[in-house]
């Protein structure tokens, strides 16, 4: 004799507790990586608008444009391969 389909037994129900729980916790840490992720493009932005303007200030009392590709590729250094043993 096969069972009704509304009788459920006690683990279908702890699996379907679990599922929810799950399912739950699943959408609770997206939620927290989406404000996360806003936090940070918000810090970003912030960030950038500090860097822009301590540059224009920066040029403004050099008294000459931004620098320029030459200058940025002189400051650059050499870099040194490692070998690892």
């Amino acid at each position: 004799m096969a069972k009704k389909p509304e009788e459920l037994s006690a683990e279908r129900l702890a699996k379907a507790q679990r599922q929810r729980l799950a399912a739950e916790a699943g959408a609770q840490a997206i939620a927290e990586v989406e404000r996360d992720a806003i936090a940070v493009r918000k810090n970003m932005v912030r960030l950038r608008a500090l860097r822009e303007a301590r540059d224009a200030e920066a040029a403004a009392q050099a008294g000459s444009a931004p620098a320029t590709a030459a200058s940025v590729a002189a400051k650059r250094t050499k870099r040194v391969k490692r070998i690892v043993r």
